[in-house]
């Protein structure tokens, strides 16, 4: 397969054997993100919008044990759970790269299947307009699915584990810097950081 823009593909990203979605021949997708990929998609976009999704909202619902965690010590990382309503951002992929593209996103967000594909509908806020996206969300009934922490809970977890990706505690201000940076307030994690700064 030929590609026309230089995704970053990373080199140790497994091979996914998932569907694509069902999507309209020749039409650009919108993907929604509500963690790394807002500021580091990785692929080639015509734009990025604040977008707001329904039903979902952020959450350290996913045990981590290979890049913020081990086996022996998990950490948490972000998921899309149920209930509520999330904002992101949305980004618009050509429709001349959306397979690989969709192929790359798969490989990246999908290598243990806690997390799924799903077609939802985002809120474009600039424009106040519904529109339908491709983005991943927790699956509840995969073995790393560990729902909703106490505050308290995910802070004592958070402090203390560390992967291959680093310190679990990197993600969770690396995350909160770009939120801010975006002018997306998420009360839960700031409070989670205030907990883990005042036991330091």
């Amino acid at each position: 397969m030929t590609w026309k823009f230089d995704l970053q593909l990373e080199p140790d990203l497994p091979p996914v054997d998932y569907p694509l979605p069902d999507l309209p021949d020749g039409e650009d997708l919108w993907i929604f993100g509500y963690g790394s990929l807002m500021w580091r998609p990785g692929f080639d976009h015509l734009g990025i919008r604040d977008a707001r999704l329904f039903g979902y909202h952020r959450a350290f619902c996913v045990s981590s044990v290979v890049h913020r965690g081990t086996p022996e010590n998990p950490g948490l990382v972000l998921g899309l759970d149920r209930g509520g309503s999330c904002r992101g951002k949305g980004i618009l992929c050509p429709a001349d790269i959306r397979e690989p593209v969709i192929d790359y996103l798969y490989r990246r967000e999908m290598v243990t299947s806690v997390y799924r594909p799903k077609m939802v509908r985002i809120k474009l806020l600039a424009e106040d307009v519904m529109a339908p996206a491709l983005t991943f969300v927790a699956d509840p009934s995969h073995a790393q699915y560990c729902g909703k922490p106490a505050l308290e809970e995910a802070a004592r977890i958070i402090a203390r584990a560390h992967g291959r990706g680093g310190p679990n505690v990197d993600y969770l201000k690396s995350t909160l810097e770009h939120l801010d940076e975006f002018g997306i307030a998420d009360g839960p994690l700031h409070r989670i950081l205030n907990l883990i700064e005042r036991e330091m």
